[in-house]
């Protein structure tokens, strides 16, 4: 463990020496100076493997916590290691069925399709017909995508968290700008979910349930018989990624109406099942030649409680109505808690942002929004609750891959009638009702009175 911390210690000075030359000369102060340290930490976490790429990604979605820019470069950590031998490969699947990878299923393909920090994919063809948790039979030689961690993976991420825990408590002892005890706890959870691919699995299949009336989304079925904590076996999906548009529009894609549906499908993840898909990005999703929208690894989920699912609904509609007061009063409700002292200059802020949404082509814009409210509570060194973080930034990125798809996608206005059509639901709830009217009762003596 010494000889790591040791390493660790080297990788990261190598690189923030190397960004010394850039920050020092040829740039002005500030910005710049902060990007040329920032690009040394990223390539750093790169170097370090698989613990400190995935912290890296959670500190993208931290900027509250973090400068702008390095939360711009750890969202540019590229999350692809080189392949393992096939050996390894095999070996792993072994030791979770005692079985040959030729005796699971009909093909194997020895070659990778990707290899990442925690897995490696190898295609191979299903041995019989299956009938899925949700969705319609698999038949025999359907292609399939074998997902396995990598060996050792669970260990060396484990111990480098514990090193990275001891850096963290010293850092700790030394800042009050933020927690990073509690950011590396968050990560450790994270992490451990990831490791367990039957997690994924149970994900997937309840995201296929929730959307078994919508035939424009889907996800990979699962087949479970050859699936365990370390192999996950799955539908191998296939379609264009974000990157390859061109090509669908080539073949008759509506990547419009995909774009907009896209956007209301998120929200309705969020707004009805509070269980959403947190790691959207373009490797995430695929646009699919039958018009639909492919969703890929259920690795970082959210999970929302039906009260937090209406407090996000009201901080939606206070954007969408442009209500710093609602954004303030629900946030609270989430665990924003902005001191007294504070309220007057956050709410000036709220105000400024939500004013300053629209874009040059009239559409308006969440990421302004919603990553410059967390910026703004940075600022105020108020603690931002990490599953709010979450969400936000999840949102800015749906945003970012509608556009992608129509760069004139207004998701704010999308979200419109979605929210009038939750918070009116909520509000004619019986039990909500009964519990507000003696509120409501108060307040109509008060007037009377007065």
């Amino acid at each position: 463990m010494a000889s790591r911390s040791l390493q660790i210690t080297r990788i990261v000075l190598k690189h923030q020496i190397a960004a010394l030359p850039a920050a020092r000369f040829g740039f002005a102060p500030g910005t710049l100076r902060r990007a040329a340290f920032a690009r040394g930490w990223r390539r750093a976490f790169e170097e370090l493997g698989p613990a400190f790429i995935k912290l890296g990604q959670l500190i993208s979605v931290r900027p509250d916590e973090f400068s702008g820019e390095l939360v711009a470069e750890m969202q540019s950590m590229q999350d692809a290691v080189p392949p393992l031998p096939v050996a390894a490969i095999r070996a792993v699947i072994r030791e979770e069925f005692a079985r040959e990878p030729e005796e699971l299923w009909a093909t194997f393909d020895d070659d990778p399709v990707a290899s990442a920090s925690i897995a490696q994919v190898h295609r191979a063809t299903l041995a019989h017909v299956y009938k899925p948790v949700w969705g319609s039979e698999m038949a025999a030689g359907t292609l399939l995508a074998i997902k396995v961690v990598r060996p050792g993976a669970a260990e060396s991420i484990r111990a480098d968290i514990a090193i990275a825990r001891r850096l963290a408590e010293r850092v700790g002892a030394l800042t009050r700008r933020f927690d990073p005890v509690a950011l590396l706890d968050e990560f450790a959870t994270t992490v451990d979910r990831e490791l367990d691919l039957r997690q994924e699995g149970r994900f997937a299949d309840r995201f296929t349930f929730d959307f078994r009336d919508d035939p424009k989304i889907v996800a990979p079925r699962i087949v479970w018989p050859t699936t365990t904590p370390r192999v996950l076996a799955m539908e191998f999906m296939t379609g264009w990624r974000l990157s390859d548009l061109d090509d669908a529009h080539a073949a008759g894609v509506d990547c419009f109406g995909l774009a907009v549906h896209g956007a209301t499908a998120f929200m309705r993840q969020v707004f009805v099942y509070g269980r959403y898909h947190a790691d959207l990005h373009p490797a995430n999703l695929f646009v699919t030649p039958d018009n639909t929208i492919a969703y890929l690894d259920f690795g970082i989920v959210g999970y929302l409680t039906p009260e937090e699912r209406l407090n996000i609904t009201q901080v939606m509609a206070a954007l969408v109505y442009r209500d710093p007061d609602r954004a303030l009063t629900y946030s609270a409700k989430l665990g924003v808690e902005v001191p007294p002292e504070s309220v007057t200059a956050v709410r000036k802020g709220l105000g400024e942002l939500l004013d300053g949404t629209y874009r040059d082509d009239g559409t308006r814009d969440f990421a302004i929004f919603g990553l410059g409210f967390l910026k703004l509570l940075g600022q105020h060194k108020i603690a931002v609750p990490s599953g709010y973080g979450l969400l936000i930034k999840s949102l800015a990125t749906v945003e970012g891959v509608s556009r992608a798809l129509y760069p004139q996608v207004d998701i704010i206005a999308t979200a419109q009638p979605f929210t009038t059509r939750v918070l009116g639901k909520a509000f004619a709830d019986p039990a909500r009702l009964y519990e507000r009217m003696p509120i409501a009762v108060r307040a109509a003596l008060r007037e009377i009175v007065a």
